[in-house]
């Protein structure tokens, strides 16, 4: 307003015309990543599957936030999957720094042709590097059968001698006796959940789901005990071999289990640091992180601040 004016100027922030940012996305390139997030290999992936699958070929296309954003603004931002949107779980008292140093293990329940029956997959995850060390589907549950994956599985990791923690639940095959005097034989500590505590053995919980919300998982009950051993074992194979782990920073459970996760991610890095150097206007600050955590915990609030504060 002027002196002697009762005028009221009207707000130019919502009328003045301002330049377009300079790392703005041309249309070219916005086609480009709704035309790879659209394309048969993708299509039913989101932009965090679809960056570090790029990045391991050696190509950027742009960032993940990029790809959210386009999609978005095309009307094409949906869930991808048949689950729903993960809630934040509690992370799993033991401390691994590697491989074969905690294992988590679960039995669960698949549908049989039969109504009123099921067969049973039971399941034993390496919670460092997410693989499944060992799995096996029976038509019961029992310590025996248990037992039994426990010691094959031991001799397939060559375990002899080594410090391996155990987890699971409370249920009769995880504390019955024949399982429990395999784990005494065998020098592999014993860990169970609290009682009614659901969230205790999340590793195991959250592989179940993704397996039963693969797009392939069967939508009618198992026809028999081979039917469902074979899925089980393709889906193992997929898993480990070929699945990006988002908690692994998106390689696999295998090349993290073999030790080849930090020559990828560094490759990686290198993908990104010379998408930054080609157009530096891009990016604001840094790279994305392609760092792993050298430590996973099982259940961390059970530990004393004093001790994971020493472990930091």
């Amino acid at each position: 307003m002027r002196d002697g004016d009762d005028a009221v100027s009207a707000d130019s922030r919502t009328t003045n015309m301002r330049p377009a940012p300079a790392n703005k996305l041309s249309e070219d390139e916005r086609a480009q990543i709704l035309a790879v997030a659209n394309s048969e290999e993708f299509a039913s992936m989101p932009p965090s599957q679809i960056v570090p699958t790029l990045a391991d070929r050696g190509e950027y296309v742009a960032s993940e936030s990029s790809f959210y954003r386009v999609l978005k603004q095309a009307s094409q931002q949906h869930h991808r999957g048949r689950a729903k949107k993960p809630s934040n779980r509690v992370v799993t008292s033991h401390c691994a720094s590697g491989p074969n140093e905690v294992w988590s293990w679960d039995i669960t329940w698949l549908p049989a042709a039969v109504k009123g029956q099921y067969y049973y997959w039971y399941m034993m995850l390496d919670v460092f590097s997410r693989k499944i060390v060992g799995h096996e589907v029976h038509t019961a549950e029992s310590a025996e059968l248990a037992s039994r994956l426990m010691r094959r599985t031991s001799l397939a990791e060559g375990l002899a001698g080594r410090k391996l923690v155990l987890h699971s639940d409370n249920g009769s095959p995880m504390k019955g006796a024949t399982m429990l005097a395999t784990l005494e034989h065998l020098g592999v500590a014993a860990s169970f959940s609290r009682p009614r505590v659901s969230n205790d053995n999340p590793y195991a919980e959250s592989l179940f789901r993704t397996c039963k919300y693969r797009p392939d998982y069967p939508n009618k009950p198992f026809g028999s005990l081979e039917e469902a051993q074979v899925w089980t074992q393709q889906f193992v194979r997929w898993y480990n071999q070929d699945h990006k782990h988002s908690g692994l920073k998106f390689v696999t459970p295998a090349q993290r289990h073999n030790g080849q996760a930090e020559a990828i991610l560094k490759q990686r890095e290198q993908v990104y640091r010379e998408a930054k150097r080609r157009n530096p206007q891009r990016w604001a600050q840094h790279t994305r992180n392609w760092k792993l955590d050298d430590q996973v915990w099982l259940n961390p609030e059970r530990i004393q601040p004093e001790a994971l504060k020493q472990a930091a």
